[in-house]
């Protein structure tokens, strides 16, 4: 398994910039997979992107489709979130140094992939990859390091 954050889905489906290096990197691996809450916040990406007038109505039918059928065809998989993984990830924000900046949906994702048993998780946000290491994962960024 591999754990993309939204941050990467929505660059790989928008073809935002960084895109052709996240998709090099994931040619030829399989089981992808996000939690639950990534697919409403590559939703609500799509339509802020749409609101800004960088993606047209047409492309963004043919976005939430692409999306679907990745879904249908088992290459993307949607990790649940249970009321146990959210009580995990409110004791890791509330154990985590002052200096560490998280929002809400990261410590999801950091959580989730932690009980997924998974030791990396791929990301384009700063603030996820450096908090990372508090939930016992390393945070790994293939466009920076391309």
């Amino acid at each position: 398994m591999i754990y993309l954050d939204t941050s990467y889905l929505v660059k790989i489906y928008g073809d935002e910039s960084g895109a052709d290096e996240v998709l090099a990197w994931l040619e030829g691996k399989n089981e992808l997979v996000c939690a639950a809450h990534g697919r409403l916040e590559l939703f609500a990406a799509f339509k802020r992107h749409q609101r800004e007038g960088r993606l047209p109505g047409s492309r963004l039918t043919t976005l939430i489709k692409q999306v679907v059928q990745d879904e249908s065809s088992q290459m993307l998989h949607w990790l649940p979130l249970s009321p146990g993984l959210i009580a995990t990830a409110c004791d890791k924000i509330t154990g985590l140094p002052p200096t560490i900046f998280i929002r809400a949906g990261d410590a999801l994702h950091l959580a989730c992939a932690k009980d997924a048993g998974l030791k990396e998780i791929y990301s384009h946000d700063r603030h996820l990859l450096a908090a990372a290491p508090h939930f016992g994962l390393k945070g790994l960024d293939v466009i920076s390091a391309s």
